[in-house]
Protein backbone atom coordinates (compact mmCIF):
# COMPACT_ATOMS: atom_id res chain seq x y z
CA UNK A 1 0.00 0.00 0.00
CA UNK A 2 1.49 3.65 -1.17
CA UNK A 3 2.29 6.18 1.79
CA UNK A 4 -0.96 8.22 0.76
CA UNK A 5 -3.29 5.36 0.85
CA UNK A 6 -1.89 3.93 4.21
CA UNK A 7 -2.90 7.23 6.02
CA UNK A 8 -6.00 7.54 4.49
CA UNK A 9 -6.80 4.24 5.96
CA UNK A 10 -5.87 5.58 9.34
CA UNK A 11 -8.19 7.97 8.99
CA UNK A 12 -10.81 5.92 7.69
CA UNK A 13 -10.58 3.24 10.84
CA UNK A 14 -10.55 6.20 13.14
CA UNK A 15 -13.45 7.62 11.54
CA UNK A 16 -15.59 3.75 12.02
CA UNK A 17 -14.21 4.14 15.82
CA UNK A 18 -17.16 6.53 16.69
CA UNK A 19 -20.09 4.09 14.69
CA UNK A 20 -22.06 2.36 17.38
CA UNK A 21 -24.61 -0.68 16.95
CA UNK A 22 -28.03 0.57 16.18
CA UNK A 23 -26.59 3.84 13.79
CA UNK A 24 -27.58 4.97 10.42
CA UNK A 25 -24.80 5.86 8.75
CA UNK A 26 -24.09 8.30 5.93
CA UNK A 27 -21.46 6.12 3.38
CA UNK A 28 -19.44 8.91 1.57
CA UNK A 29 -17.98 8.61 -1.85
CA UNK A 30 -14.37 8.77 -2.79
CA UNK A 31 -10.77 6.65 -2.31
CA UNK A 32 -11.03 8.08 1.22
CA UNK A 33 -14.25 6.99 2.51
CA UNK A 34 -14.12 3.76 0.61
CA UNK A 35 -11.52 2.64 3.23
CA UNK A 36 -14.37 3.44 5.96
CA UNK A 37 -16.67 1.75 4.30
CA UNK A 38 -14.42 -1.98 3.92
CA UNK A 39 -13.52 -1.34 7.92
CA UNK A 40 -17.70 -1.23 8.69
CA UNK A 41 -17.97 -3.64 6.62
CA UNK A 42 -15.30 -6.07 8.40
CA UNK A 43 -16.93 -4.88 11.79
CA UNK A 44 -20.39 -6.40 11.14
CA UNK A 45 -18.88 -9.54 9.90
CA UNK A 46 -16.77 -9.85 12.77
CA UNK A 47 -20.27 -9.05 14.88
CA UNK A 48 -18.63 -6.03 16.45
CA UNK A 49 -21.51 -3.45 14.77
CA UNK A 50 -25.34 -5.09 14.86
CA UNK A 51 -28.19 -3.52 13.18
CA UNK A 52 -26.56 -0.68 11.23
CA UNK A 53 -28.18 0.77 8.08
CA UNK A 54 -26.08 2.93 5.65
CA UNK A 55 -27.35 5.41 3.26
CA UNK A 56 -25.08 5.54 0.53
CA UNK A 57 -24.13 8.63 -1.50
CA UNK A 58 -23.34 7.19 -4.57
CA UNK A 59 -23.94 4.38 -7.35
CA UNK A 60 -20.53 3.08 -6.49
CA UNK A 61 -20.90 3.11 -2.62
CA UNK A 62 -23.97 1.66 -2.65
CA UNK A 63 -22.33 -1.26 -5.25
CA UNK A 64 -19.42 -1.85 -2.82
CA UNK A 65 -21.43 -2.05 0.46
CA UNK A 66 -23.79 -4.40 -1.19
CA UNK A 67 -20.50 -6.26 -1.73
CA UNK A 68 -19.85 -6.27 2.03
CA UNK A 69 -22.89 -7.12 3.02
CA UNK A 70 -24.01 -3.86 5.06
CA UNK A 71 -27.53 -3.20 4.72
CA UNK A 72 -28.84 -0.44 3.44
CA UNK A 73 -31.71 1.93 2.81
CA UNK A 74 -32.70 5.35 1.27
CA UNK A 75 -33.46 8.57 2.76
CA UNK A 76 -37.35 7.97 2.21
CA UNK A 77 -37.05 5.24 4.57
CA UNK A 78 -34.14 7.09 6.87
CA UNK A 79 -34.86 10.44 6.64
CA UNK A 80 -32.29 11.00 9.74
CA UNK A 81 -28.84 10.11 9.70
CA UNK A 82 -26.41 9.60 12.95
CA UNK A 83 -23.90 10.19 11.73
CA UNK A 84 -21.62 10.58 8.08
CA UNK A 85 -18.17 9.51 7.52
CA UNK A 86 -16.66 11.26 4.16
CA UNK A 87 -13.59 12.78 2.49
CA UNK A 88 -13.07 16.29 1.30
CA UNK A 89 -10.98 17.74 -1.24
CA UNK A 90 -9.96 20.82 0.78
CA UNK A 91 -10.36 22.21 4.42
CA UNK A 92 -9.69 25.43 5.03
CA UNK A 93 -9.28 26.30 8.95
CA UNK A 94 -12.78 26.57 10.08
CA UNK A 95 -13.65 23.32 8.55
CA UNK A 96 -15.15 24.49 5.58
CA UNK A 97 -14.73 21.69 3.09
CA UNK A 98 -14.50 21.66 -0.96
CA UNK A 99 -15.79 18.55 -2.11
CA UNK A 100 -16.85 17.07 -5.50
CA UNK A 101 -13.52 15.74 -7.13
CA UNK A 102 -15.73 12.31 -7.10
CA UNK A 103 -18.54 13.70 -8.91
CA UNK A 104 -21.21 12.71 -6.40
CA UNK A 105 -21.37 16.46 -4.22
CA UNK A 106 -25.41 16.81 -4.55
CA UNK A 107 -25.91 13.60 -2.70
CA UNK A 108 -23.09 14.21 -0.70
CA UNK A 109 -24.58 17.07 0.60
CA UNK A 110 -27.92 15.90 1.24
CA UNK A 111 -27.12 13.44 3.22
CA UNK A 112 -24.45 16.17 5.21
CA UNK A 113 -27.36 18.27 5.45
CA UNK A 114 -29.38 15.22 6.86
CA UNK A 115 -26.58 13.87 9.35
CA UNK A 116 -26.77 15.01 13.48
CA UNK A 117 -22.92 14.65 13.32
CA UNK A 118 -20.51 14.76 10.00
CA UNK A 119 -17.03 13.23 10.53
CA UNK A 120 -14.55 14.08 7.35
CA UNK A 121 -11.60 11.94 7.36
CA UNK A 122 -8.45 13.02 5.30
CA UNK A 123 -4.76 13.18 4.70
CA UNK A 124 -2.42 16.58 5.49
CA UNK A 125 -2.12 17.37 2.13
CA UNK A 126 -5.81 18.04 1.97
CA UNK A 127 -5.16 21.01 4.72
CA UNK A 128 -5.05 24.45 3.13
CA UNK A 129 -5.37 28.42 4.71
CA UNK A 130 -7.58 29.37 2.20
CA UNK A 131 -10.08 27.08 -0.22
CA UNK A 132 -9.27 27.32 -3.67
CA UNK A 133 -5.72 27.45 -3.38
CA UNK A 134 -5.61 23.68 -3.79
CA UNK A 135 -8.43 22.80 -5.51
CA UNK A 136 -10.96 24.06 -8.23
CA UNK A 137 -14.48 24.22 -7.32
CA UNK A 138 -17.03 21.36 -8.75
CA UNK A 139 -20.06 23.39 -9.46
CA UNK A 140 -23.01 20.26 -10.86
CA UNK A 141 -25.40 22.13 -13.66
CA UNK A 142 -27.94 20.90 -15.53
CA UNK A 143 -26.83 20.10 -19.70
CA UNK A 144 -29.17 22.66 -20.72
CA UNK A 145 -27.61 25.41 -18.61
CA UNK A 146 -23.51 24.02 -19.16
CA UNK A 147 -22.96 26.75 -21.27
CA UNK A 148 -24.76 29.80 -20.25
CA UNK A 149 -23.34 28.97 -16.49
CA UNK A 150 -19.88 28.73 -17.58
CA UNK A 151 -19.77 32.10 -18.76
CA UNK A 152 -21.47 33.08 -15.25
CA UNK A 153 -18.50 31.77 -13.54
CA UNK A 154 -15.83 32.92 -15.65
CA UNK A 155 -18.40 36.44 -15.16
CA UNK A 156 -16.73 35.77 -11.07
CA UNK A 157 -13.69 35.81 -11.95
CA UNK A 158 -13.05 31.61 -12.68
CA UNK A 159 -10.83 29.60 -15.12
CA UNK A 160 -13.91 27.15 -15.97
CA UNK A 161 -13.30 23.50 -17.86
CA UNK A 162 -16.44 21.09 -18.25
CA UNK A 163 -14.88 17.89 -16.60
CA UNK A 164 -14.81 14.93 -19.10
CA UNK A 165 -15.25 11.24 -18.46
CA UNK A 166 -12.53 8.78 -19.58
CA UNK A 167 -13.68 8.45 -23.30
CA UNK A 168 -13.64 12.45 -23.57
CA UNK A 169 -17.12 12.80 -23.39
CA UNK A 170 -18.44 15.02 -20.82
CA UNK A 171 -18.69 13.51 -16.94
CA UNK A 172 -22.20 12.44 -15.92
CA UNK A 173 -23.20 12.58 -12.29
CA UNK A 174 -25.57 9.85 -10.97
CA UNK A 175 -28.34 12.42 -11.41
CA UNK A 176 -26.96 12.83 -15.25
CA UNK A 177 -26.28 16.39 -14.42
CA UNK A 178 -22.75 17.76 -15.83
CA UNK A 179 -19.84 19.61 -13.64
CA UNK A 180 -18.02 22.53 -14.27
CA UNK A 181 -15.23 22.74 -12.69
CA UNK A 182 -14.45 26.18 -11.86
CA UNK A 183 -10.98 27.56 -10.29
CA UNK A 184 -11.19 30.85 -8.44
CA UNK A 185 -8.04 30.67 -7.14
CA UNK A 186 -8.02 31.20 -3.67
CA UNK A 187 -11.47 32.22 -2.33
CA UNK A 188 -11.71 35.01 0.44
CA UNK A 189 -15.22 34.74 1.14
CA UNK A 190 -16.33 31.20 0.11
CA UNK A 191 -19.72 32.36 2.09
CA UNK A 192 -20.41 35.09 -0.31
CA UNK A 193 -19.60 32.84 -3.56
CA UNK A 194 -22.21 29.86 -2.15
CA UNK A 195 -24.97 32.70 -2.19
CA UNK A 196 -24.42 33.99 -5.91
CA UNK A 197 -24.07 30.02 -6.76
CA UNK A 198 -27.25 28.85 -5.01
CA UNK A 199 -29.07 32.22 -6.54
CA UNK A 200 -28.73 30.30 -10.04
CA UNK A 201 -31.48 28.24 -11.27
CA UNK A 202 -28.75 26.42 -13.82
CA UNK A 203 -26.76 25.31 -10.79
CA UNK A 204 -28.18 22.18 -9.20
CA UNK A 205 -24.92 22.17 -6.58
CA UNK A 206 -21.75 23.31 -5.91
CA UNK A 207 -18.91 21.92 -3.54
CA UNK A 208 -18.65 24.40 -1.12
CA UNK A 209 -19.58 22.54 2.54
CA UNK A 210 -19.92 25.37 4.47
CA UNK A 211 -20.55 24.93 8.86
CA UNK A 212 -21.70 20.93 7.64
CA UNK A 213 -18.09 19.53 9.26
CA UNK A 214 -18.67 18.66 12.89
CA UNK A 215 -15.19 16.99 13.04
CA UNK A 216 -12.22 16.06 10.51
CA UNK A 217 -9.67 13.62 11.14
CA UNK A 218 -6.08 14.37 9.89
CA UNK A 219 -4.10 11.42 9.39
CA UNK A 220 -0.35 12.57 9.52
CA UNK A 221 2.92 10.43 9.19
CA UNK A 222 3.28 11.03 12.82
CA UNK A 223 0.13 11.25 14.34
CA UNK A 224 -4.15 11.26 13.54
CA UNK A 225 -5.51 14.70 14.25
CA UNK A 226 -8.87 15.36 15.62
CA UNK A 227 -10.42 18.74 14.59
CA UNK A 228 -13.58 20.05 16.17
CA UNK A 229 -15.46 23.05 14.49
CA UNK A 230 -15.47 25.99 16.66
CA UNK A 231 -19.36 26.90 17.67
CA UNK A 232 -19.95 30.33 18.68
Amino acid sequence: MQKQDELKRKAAHCAVELVQSGMVVGLGTGSTTSFAVIRIGERIKSGDLKNIVGIPTSVRTEKLARDLNIPLATLDDQPEIDVTIDGADEVDPELNLIKGGGGALLREKVVAQASQTNIIIVDESKLSACLGTRWALPVEVIPFAAKTEATFLEALGASVKLRSDKNGQPYKTDQNNFILDANFGEMSNPHALAVKLNERAGIIEHGLFLGLASEVIVAAEDDIRHLQRKTK
